[in-house]
Order: structure tokens, then sequence, then C-alpha cells
């Protein structure tokens, strides 16, 4: 089993950063990949961004060129920085470990966090 908690959410203005962290605990972490997705109330979860046991990574569209995805073996942490917040990037984001299957699906993961909330005002 495998424990995901977020963290470093928060209100930003548009134009601002923020930098997520997803502390990870279970399992190796080093022999797993881990996402995060993002959710608006109302609306499906989407994907944002993973990264491989590798290094690879994955971004959609929406956020490619604005955020970074990066891991630290020896805190067992992923994070997520967001810089050129916009305003429809408010959401509830989500850390997940990737079970199998392609990165940006989000049947794919099994393992979810609780969620940190990033506001972005204009």
């Amino acid at each position: 089993q495998v424990q995901l908690v977020e963290s470093g959410g928060g209100s930003v203005q548009a134009g601002g950063s923020l930098r997520l962290s997803c502390a990870a605990s279970g399992r190796t972490f080093s022999n797993y990949a881990l996402g995060w997705f993002r959710q608006v109330p109302g609306k499906e979860r989407e994907f944002v961004a993973a990264i491989s046991w590798s290094d690879n990574t994955s971004y959609s569209d929406s956020v490619k060129g604005r955020f970074t995805i990066s891991r630290d073996g020896a805190k067992s942490t992923v994070y997520l920085q967001m810089n050129s917040l916009k305003p429809e990037d408010t959401a509830v984001y989500f850390c997940a470990h990737l079970r199998a299957g392609p990165m940006f699906l989000i049947s794919s993961y099994d393992y979810w966090g609780q969620g940190t909330q990033v506001t972005v005002s204009s």
C-alpha cells in the first residue's frame, strides 16, 4: 500500500507561483511513478503531470511550459512547481500512485492523496 500526503496549496494572484509537494510512504519510492491531477467542483478530475521511476515526464497541454514535475528520492517526495498561474488553474490538486498504464489516464492510478486547494485570483 502507498500513502500520499499533499501540501503547498494556497491562494495566489494570477501570474504568481506555487510549489506543491507530495510525500509518499509505504513502498520503495524509486520503483514507482506518481502523477498530479486536479478537480473543480462539478467537473471530472483531469490529468496535470506525471513522472516515472526513470524520470520520464508527461504534461497536459494546458500546463506545458508553466508547470514542472520533479522528484526527490532522498525525501520520497514529488513536487509540482507551478509558474505563471492563471485563474483557470484554480482546483483541488491530487497526487496519485501509478499502478499500470498510460500516465495521462486516471484509471492507471490506484492510490490517491487527500488533495490540496489552489486558488488563483485575477
